[in-house]
C-alpha cells in the first residue's frame, strides 16, 4: 500500500525526501527492498532497486518510477544523475535512519547537502489508514489460529523450543510472512523474564507458560502474548493472573486518542501497585506497532497518542524465582476510544 500522496502533502517548502532504509522505502511505496533508495519531490516519485527487484517492483509499484541500478551504474551514481536531471539542489533525509557514513555518501553520491527531517514520516506512520489496519488484523487472525491449535498440543514434557516451533509453524503454515520477531515462550521460573528465550526447558504440571509472538502480512507486525497454566493453577497463580487482566482492562479503558501514553500506562500501573505489586511490573504498558514491532507512538512515557494509532497493551507482574504472568492485545484508537484488535480469549486458561 502506497504512502507516496501523503508525503507528498507533507514535504511543505522541502523540495525532496530522500530514503535508503527498508522500512521507510516501503511505507512510501508498499514494496519491500532490501537494498536501494527512494526519492520524493512534491510531484515526482521513484524508486531505485536492482535486478533482483526490478520487475516485482515495476509490477506492483503503482505511484513511483522505478528506475535500475547495474554494475555499470551503481546505486550513487543513478540518485547522483536523478537529482542532476531534476534540478535538485537540497534534499532532506531522515538521521535516525542513516548513519553518519549513510549520511555523507548520500551527499557525495547526489551531489547537494542534506537536511534533517525527523518528523514527516514519524507522524504519518503513526497513525494507521484502513489498509494498515486491516493488514494488522490479517496478521493478529493468523497468529490466534496458530495459538489455537497449539493450545491443543501443549502438555508437560514438551520443550519450551518445541512450543515455539510450532507456533511459528503454524503462522507460517497460515499466510504469515515471518515473525513480527523472535518469538518468546518461556515456562516455570522463567515466564518471569518478560523478554526470556525459548530453551530446552521442560514444561511441568502446574508450570505457567507465557508466550509472546506474532506475524507479519503486507509486511505489518501482530503482537499478542497469552500466559496459559499446565495442569492446575494455584491461589496465587490465579490472584496474578486476576490482577494483570485487571490492569489491562484499566489501561485499556483510559486509551483513545488524544490520550498521553504516561496516563494509559499509569491507570494499569495503578492496579498493579494496588494490588502489593508495583515493583513487579517495570515495563511500559505498551508500544506502537506496524511496518515495526516497535514504532512511534509509545503507551507508558510523553506521546500523546494520535486518532489511528495502533499500541500493545501489555501490562505484566514478574515474580523472580517463581513465574511471570503477561497478557497482551493490540489497540486501534479511533473515534473517541480504543477497539481491541485481538479476539483471542484471555480469561485464564488451564490445560
Amino acid at each position: 500500500m502506497s504512502h507516496v500522496k501523503q508525503i507528498q502533502q507533507a514535504l511543505g517548502d522541502l523540495p525532496a525526501l530522500v530514503m535508503t532504509d527498508a522500512v521507510s522505502i516501503r511505507y512510501a511505496s508498499g514494496f519491500h527492498i532490501d537494498d536501494g533508495a527512494a526519492v520524493i519531490t512534491p510531484d515526482r516519485a521513484w524508486v531505485v532497486t536492482d535486478s533482483r527487484y526490478v520487475e516485482a517492483a515495476t509490477a506492483a509499484i503503482k505511484d513511483m518510477e522505478v528506475l535500475c541500478v547495474s554494475r555499470e551504474k551503481k546505486l550513487g551514481a543513478v540518485l547522483g544523475e536523478l537529482f542532476a536531471q531534476n534540478g535538485l539542489k537540497r534534499a532532506a533525509a531522515m538521521p535516525d535512519r542513516l548513519s553518519h557514513d549513510q549520511w555523507k555518501w548520500l551527499e557525495e553520491a547526489t551531489g547537494v547537502p542534506l537536511v534533517e527531517e525527523k518528523t514527516i514520516l514519524t507522524a504519518l506512520r503513526a497513525s494507521k489508514d484502513q489498509d494498515e489496519v486491516d493488514s494488522i488484523v490479517k496478521a493478529q487472525r493468523i497468529a490466534e489460529k496458530a495459538l489455537d491449535e497449539v493450545l491443543g498440543l501443549i502438555r508437560p514434557g514438551m520443550t519450551e523450543k518445541e512450543v515455539a516451533a510450532e507456533l511459528v509453524y503454524r503462522m507460517y503454515k497460515y499466510g504469515g510472512e515471518g515473525n513480527s520477531f523472535d518469538p518468546i515462550v518461556v515456562t516455570g521460573a522463567k515466564s518471569s523474564m518478560p523478554h526470556g528465550v525459548p530453551g530446552d526447558v521442560v514444561i511441568r504440571d502446574g508450570d505457567f507458560l507465557t508466550m509472546d509472538f506474532g506475524t507479519l502480512y503486507n509486511g505489518y507486525c501482530s503482537d499478542m502474548t497469552r500466559t496459559v497454566a499446565v495442569g492446575r493453577a494455584t491461589d496465587e497463580m490465579r490472584h496474578v493472573y486476576d490482577v494483570v487482566l485487571r490492569a489491562q482492562l484499566a489501561g485499556i479503558e483510559a486509551a483513545a486518542p488524544g490520550a498521553v501514553g504516561i496516563d494509559i500506562h499509569n491507570a494499569a500501573a495503578k492496579v498493579i501497585a494496588d494490588a502489593g505489586y508495583g515493583e513487579y511490573f517495570g515495563h511500559g504498558f505498551g508500544h506502537g506497532l506496524g511496518l515495526e514491532i516497535h514504532e512511534t507512538p509509545g503507551a507508558a512515557g510523553q506521546d500523546v497518542l494520535p486518532e489511528g494509532a495502533v499500541i500493545s497493551a501489555e501490562p505484566g507482574i514478574y515474580l523472580p524465582g517463581k513465574f511471570g504472568v503477561r497478557i497482551e492485545d493490540m489497540l486501534w484508537l479511533h473515534d473517541g476510544g480504543a477497539e481491541n484488535l485481538t479476539k483471542a480469549p484471555k480469561e485464564l486458561i488451564v490445560l
